[in-house]
């Protein structure tokens, strides 16, 4: 059940991932550049409540340097490889390795 809920999770960052990914191609042609939005800048077109409290949460439970070193590295990067990535790992954390024949075997 563990491994289904990260496949899900998996699959819901994936999508996010094409979405972003959809918006920044379509606004790279209408640009004629290369544009790849910052995933700050998504989160604070789509909730710019949520991206101020989770700023609020992380530096009064961490430290403001978890924020300005970690969080704000990786609220800079492009939105669409940031959710490609977790896609990934939640995937590889919910991946079920077969059974090779020769341990069955044994």
């Amino acid at each position: 059940m563990l491994r289904f809920i990260f496949r899900l999770a998996a699959m819901v960052a994936l999508s996010v991932s094409v979405i972003m990914a959809v918006i920044d191609t379509t606004r790279s042609v209408a640009a004629s550049a290369l544009v790849m939005t910052p995933l700050n800048a998504s989160w604070l077109a789509v909730s710019p409540n949520t991206r101020a409290a989770f700023e609020t949460y992380v530096r009064a439970k961490a430290s403001p340097l978890v924020w300005d070193g970690v969080i704000a590295w990786v609220l800079s990067q492009p939105g669409f490889a940031v959710f490609a990535v977790l896609a990934f790992l939640l995937y590889a954390i919910g991946y079920r390795r077969r059974r090779s024949e020769f341990a069955a075997a044994n």
